[in-house]
């Protein structure tokens, strides 16, 4: 499936009919490496309760983006929103089919503009994996700044792995 650049795209609440495709880039080895979860013990069911409870959530929103036909391109989410401290976590994740297409470039954009402007918080921060080089131009190149490095932080297939942190905060003048 090509995506062209002028699909329409939007974020929708996640779906049980999207657990397919979840599951599809959850089991891919190419995708997955950057992730801490054990691609493993995902199962079909596993994401169906994980869409389950994010409908429910206060703390957590998670969206699928999804093109002009409501078919599922991945997820995006603000994880661990702090409403005291107003700021949540970023994360996002794609079909590979949809890798490189401006799919995460604007769903990235449209999150952020949930964030700042109707949730508004002050800030949102994401961490990754300091070896995923691809992530990391992407974030830089979306506004998320450098904010330090916990080296051998996680434990993960049986090696240490380091995390970059990155936040982006929003401006009061910007639209």
């Amino acid at each position: 499936m090509g995506l062209e650049v002028n699909q329409i795209m939007k974020l929708r609440q996640l779906h049980k009919k999207d657990t397919p495709l979840i599951l599809e880039w959850m089991k891919d080895s190419e995708i997955n490496h950057f992730f801490r979860f054990d691609p493993n013990v995902i199962t079909i069911e596993s994401i169906a309760e994980f869409i389950e409870k994010a409908m429910n959530s206060q703390t957590d929103r998670h969206y699928a983006i999804v093109d002009d036909n409501d078919t599922y391109l991945g997820t995006i989410s603000l994880k661990n929103i702090d409403y005291l401290s107003n700021n949540a976590e970023y994360a996002i994740s794609l079909r590979k089919s949809v890798i490189g297409t401006g799919v995460a470039f604007f769903a990235t954009k449209e999150l952020l503009k949930i964030a700042f402007y109707k949730l508004k918080l002050h800030k949102v921060y994401l961490n990754v994996l300091s070896d995923n080089i691809r992530a990391i131009i992407f974030y830089e190149k979306m506004g998320f700044v450098f904010e330090g490095e916990f080296v051998d932080h996680l434990f993960i297939r049986d090696q240490y792995r380091s995390l970059k942190w990155y936040a982006i905060v929003r401006q009061l003048n910007a639209k």
